[in-house]
């Protein structure tokens, strides 16, 4: 009897992109996962993870399109999706040191409590909501940018359902590696990283190479924020095939899929 498949955990993975110098600036932050993690271990990731029972988003401090607004945005409902925007800031602050807050009138935050603010976070001593409350801060939510929803396949034992939101990087702020869930994190230019994987110097699932193909399209960061405008957001679950040297996504309603896998590394490893 085949086993009932694992239930997709909601989650938030956040791309981080700034402009460096060159013709075409774009860059990613990425993240390479402790290979000893449950899920994804080894791989190379955008900062995220799990909803957590503490991302309650509170109205008093929310700055931005409402929980509503980004149910019909990404195809969820109002609940689910204010905490998965929830997820997204507490998430990015946790990895990267990065906070899309601001003050109730628009001034940045002070960045001198972040390393404080940020450990009790991560030690579960304070909730985003402690932090946010008591630096006198709201949750910029306008600073997030739609982009994808992807679901994990049936065949993995760890599910989730991740909504992929961008964010460019607030003036004055940088991220980091200081997050004992990754062993080196980095800028890259999207095409570099795709490179590096191609030559199976990098690990990377199926939505994060297909992510970093979609964006490496596009030159700077405003025009991969004004692209998210555009893009229409819902649940897909993707399988990939060999094409000769190259990983192809396969999704839902293609051809291939029903004989497509779940994984495959460059080298067609399954």
């Amino acid at each position: 009897m085949t086993p009932e498949p694992a239930v997709a955990r909601p989650a938030a993975t956040v791309l981080l992109i700034r402009d460096a110098d060159g013709p075409r600036p774009l860059q990613v932050f990425l993240q390479r996962r402790v290979a000893g993690m449950a899920f994804a271990g080894g791989m190379t990731v955008f900062p995220g993870g799990g909803v957590d029972p503490s991302d309650l988003p509170d109205p008093a401090l929310w700055s931005g399109p409402d929980p509503h607004w980004w149910g019909n945005r990404i195809t969820a409902g109002a609940d689910l999706a204010g905490r998965l925007v929830h997820a997204a800031v507490r998430e990015t602050f946790e990895e990267c040191g990065v906070l899309l807050a601001a003050r109730a009138d628009g001034s940045p935050p002070d960045r001198a409590v972040f390393p404080a603010e940020r450990a009790a976070l991560v030690a579960r001593e304070r909730t985003l909501r402690d932090v946010l409350t008591a630096g006198g801060l709201v949750l910029r939510a306008d600073l997030l940018h739609a982009w994808a929803r992807w679901v994990t396949p049936e065949e993995s034992p760890r599910r989730y359902d991740t909504a992929f939101f961008v964010a460019a990087v607030p003036e004055g702020q940088q991220a980091d590696a200081h997050t004992t869930e990754a062993v080196e994190a980095a800028w890259w230019h999207p095409a570099q990283a795709l490179e590096r994987w191609q030559a199976g110097e990098m690990e990377l699932m199926a939505p994060t190479f297909r992510t970093l193909q979609e964006i490496g399209e596009y030159p700077d960061t405003a025009s991969v924020l004004a692209a998210a405008a555009e893009r229409e957001v819902a649940p897909v679950t993707p399988r990939v095939r060999k094409d000769g040297d190259h990983v192809v996504i396969v999704l839902p309603g293609d051809p291939d899929f029903e004989i497509a896998a779940g994984h495959l590394q460059p080298g067609g490893a399954t």
